[in-house]
């Protein structure tokens, strides 16, 4: 059983996205409708590869005669440009052709990666994206936004380019370690604090149990993904509201980049630049508490002493974030629960006392 969400964007048809267990009937039924099954190109990341290689090559060889699989590296280090290079060298000395679908499994990186590649090749082949960790199953499978990181920033290089559809399969979290489903905890917060202030609450009762697939947690992945879907939807190409799924994000990429890519998690970074975020919102008047968060900085743990991070150096790092305009920081800030706005933020102390803020909350946490 599985169920179905609908996007429709400006710069395509509409695609669905199935969320569920046992999506491989879907999966096969999907492309019987839509490709040839003469070959297909599967881009898995190397761990999920180890863990579920069996049913994988099961599933993909049900419908299609020739498939061929390229394992990627775990890890924030994969959104390269060696590791984009290897993909496109690799499938177009496979024989693709622009029918040819690529098949994205594992979490946001190997999506994101796999997605610029399909982008890429031959100026753009079919996507269908599989994720496998909470992060990607809410948040970057969903939307069309691919890319691999700079060495000057984050998503720095890449293109929006929607796949024909998404299946999310809640099976593959059995097997998620517990520093993934934070990281996917994170954008659900983010979902919480500009559109749905109800899912707080109901986060907050599902972390108390054991982090395991269940009936709740695919409630949850689904209010989700209908919440992004419903922005994309709006704003397929961010040039609105779609800047709001940044919120805390911009606070987090620069801490990403500062630790080094992979040093600091993804859902990390981000939960922190919420909490900044939600400082920064409350000083210019916000009718908001940030310890809204509170039952959740018990899950957080950084790799990184924040005694010692120079949140100078942070400051810096945000003025060459993407989104800066005119040389101006843009950040996602809210004036109340669920009610995001863009900000132009000059003030360079108001993001160093978010910052210093936002580190005090997680050290103090016990």
């Amino acid at each position: 059983m599985s169920q179905i969400i609908k996007v429709s964007t400006s710069t395509q048809a509409s695609y669905p996205i199935h969320v569920g267990q046992n999506l491989w009937d879907s999966f096969n039924d999907f492309c019987a409708t839509r490709y040839s099954k003469e070959k297909l190109f599967v881009i898995v990341d190397e761990k999920v590869w180890k863990l579920h290689a069996d049913i994988i090559e099961e599933g993909c060889n049900t419908f299609f005669n020739n498939v061929e699989f390229f394992d990627v590296p775990e890890g924030e280090k994969s959104k390269s440009f060696p590791e984009w290079n290897k993909l496109v060298d690799a499938t177009l000395k496979s024989g693709i052709e622009r029918k040819t679908p690529i098949l994205a499994i594992g979490g946001g990186v190997t999506g994101d990666l796999a997605g610029f590649v399909a982008a890429s090749v031959l100026r753009g082949v079919p996507l269908i994206h599989m994720p496998t960790s909470l992060l990607a199953m809410v948040d970057s499978s969903i939307g069309g936004k691919t890319g691999i990181n700079h060495a000057t920033g984050k998503n720095l290089i890449g293109a929006f380019y929607q796949p024909d559809a998404v299946f999310a399969d809640i099976n593959y979290l059995t097997t998620l370690e517990r520093k993934e489903w934070i990281n996917g905890l994170s954008e659900m917060l983010k979902y919480a604090a500009i559109e749905d202030e109800s899912l707080f609450q109901r986060l907050e009762d599902e972390i108390k149990k054991e982090l395991q697939p269940s009936p709740q947690w695919a409630e949850l992945i689904t209010d989700c993904a209908r919440i992004k879907t419903k922005i994309v939807e709006k704003d397929t190409l961010e040039s609105g509201v779609r800047a709001y799924l940044n919120f805390g994000h911009t606070f987090g990429h620069a801490l990403e980049k500062y630790g080094g890519y992979g040093t600091v998690s993804h859902g990390e970074a981000v939960f922190l630049g919420m909490l900044a975020g939600t400082y920064a919102s409350e000083i210019k008047g916000a009718n908001i508490d940030n310890a809204r968060f509170d039952p959740f900085l018990s899950l957080y743990d950084l790799t990184i002493n924040t005694d010692e991070i120079e949140i100078s150096q942070l400051v810096e790092i945000m003025s060459r974030d993407k989104k800066v305009k005119d040389g101006v920081i843009r950040l996602v800030l809210l004036s109340d629960w669920e009610s995001p706005f863009l900000f132009s933020c000059e003030d360079k102390d108001l993001l160093f006392n978010a910052w210093e803020f936002a580190f005090k909350k997680l050290n103090t946490k016990k």
